[in-house]
């Protein structure tokens, strides 16, 4: 007796098969579009027949939450609750990111757009404003003053903040203690003090205690001032992450701890040492209120930090922008935007100093290395060819031909090393 069992093949079709949660398809694009036009249409609905009311901050909101809302139901249609959230996630961050991209892009365009006027001029760049009132225009006058007040009291800043910040995050990181607790807190506290407060702290001290006039350096403290905390913060953790090991394997050789914090843990923590710079510089360059307790206003150029009025950029666009005039007005956008400048042209510089870490050190010398080998073994391919054309000649040309071809092997030869050293000292 046979007994035969009918066995049913699934089709390809039917078979159950992972779904890619993070992968972009069709469908995704066109539950996207179709969130975004049903919330576009319910808030105009809303806001036109329902609700009245002005706002646009409040339409692109009603409009963002209904847009999670619909995206949310068009996905449900065809997955479960768990994709659902990965989906509503998902879209949340990248929608916000998108958000904070597209507002920081329009500040810096914008600013462009209206300083436009401005930066053309040569003078905008080569003059300041102690010849030039609010009615002459654009061709009289600059920001020369302001540039170079505000490049002077960063460095002064700096030159107080980067020693102290740094002292401070090693002492917090390697001396643990009851005292460190209470050092961290005073920083962590500091972090979000008003920059108003900071000015006023130097104009209590420094100006009115000790007899300092108004000057660039009193600015300068007051900006180290707001500088300081978020140095010490950031180095802080940036500290904090060096591997444990490392330390370990540099005590374990021999090393103290000093030579363990100088050769392992700061270059190993280099390039978020130099993110920590950038942070403190990108809050002490823009400060106001700090600058116009403790530097004075001045039209006329001053170089020098310790006697007279300094103004600074944010400073001379504060002043600027009070004005009706629309020269003035353009001449503040455009100051905005060299400030922009010079803390993006700051940021390179501090990320091409911070990026060179131990491994592109080591990778660097390896290419220059292989370069020089290579160069050799060109050298050498080249002399083995000249001793060969050499020979064959002896034998069948005459000795002044054999010279002029020689020389003008030479000459070339004497190029091609040329060549290949100035590619090398590029390397």
């Amino acid at each position: 007796m046979t007994t035969v069992v009918n066995v049913t093949t699934p089709d390809e079709g039917s078979r159950d098969s992972p779904r890619r949660i993070g992968a972009l398809r069709i469908s995704d694009v066109l539950s996207l579009a179709g969130a975004v036009v049903a919330s576009i249409s319910m808030t105009s609905i809303i806001y036109v027949y329902l609700a009245p009311v002005g706002g646009v901050v409040g339409y692109f909101a009603t409009a963002y939450v209904l847009f999670l809302v619909a995206y949310a139901l068009l996905v449900s249609f065809d997955e479960n609750m768990t994709t659902v959230r990965d989906r509503m996630v998902l879209v949340a961050v990248h929608s916000l990111a998108a958000t904070v991209f597209v507002t920081l892009v329009f500040v810096v365009v914008f600013a462009l757009i209206r300083g436009a006027e401005a930066l053309p001029h040569l003078n905008f760049f080569t003059q300041d404003m102690s010849l030039a009132g609010p009615l002459d225009p654009l061709s009289d006058g600059g920001i020369i003053h302001a540039i170079t007040g505000t490049l002077i009291q960063i460095s002064i800043a700096l030159a107080i903040t980067i020693p102290l910040g740094l002292t401070t995050a090693i002492f917090l990181n390697e001396i643990p203690g009851a005292f460190t607790r209470f050092v961290r807190t005073i920083v962590e506290a500091m972090t979000a003090l008003p920059s108003i407060v900071s000015g006023l702290f130097i104009y209590a001290t420094a100006i009115l205690m000790f007899g300092l006039n108004k000057s660039g350096l009193a600015a300068a403290l007051a900006i180290s001032v707001m500088m300081l905390p978020i140095m010490i913060r950031a180095a802080d953790v940036v500290l904090r992450l060096v591997p444990s090991t490392l330390k370990e394997a540099s005590l374990g050789l021999g090393a103290n701890n000093w030579n363990t914090m100088w050769r392992v843990t700061l270059p190993t923590a280099r390039s978020g040492l130099v993110t920590a710079i950038i942070l403190a510089t990108a809050r002490g360059i823009g400060e106001t209120s700090p600058v116009l307790l403790t530097s004075g206003f001045t039209a006329a150029f001053n170089a020098d930090p310790l006697h007279g009025p300094m103004v600074s950029l944010p400073l001379a666009i504060f002043q600027f922008v009070k004005s009706p005039e629309p020269t003035m007005i353009a001449r503040g956008f455009g100051t905005a935007a060299v400030l922009m400048i010079i803390v993006v042209s700051l940021f390179l510089v501090a990320r091409a100093i911070g990026g060179q870490t131990v491994a592109k050190k080591v990778k660097a010398r390896e290419r220059r290395e292989q370069w020089k080998r290579d160069v050799h073994d060109i050298f050498q391919a080249i002399s083995a060819s000249v001793a060969k054309t050499d020979g064959r000649m002896r034998n069948s040309l005459s000795s002044a031909s054999r010279r002029k071809a020689l020389l003008r092997i030479r000459q070339q030869l004497t190029y091609i090393r040329s060549r290949f050293r100035s590619k090398g000292n590029k390397r």
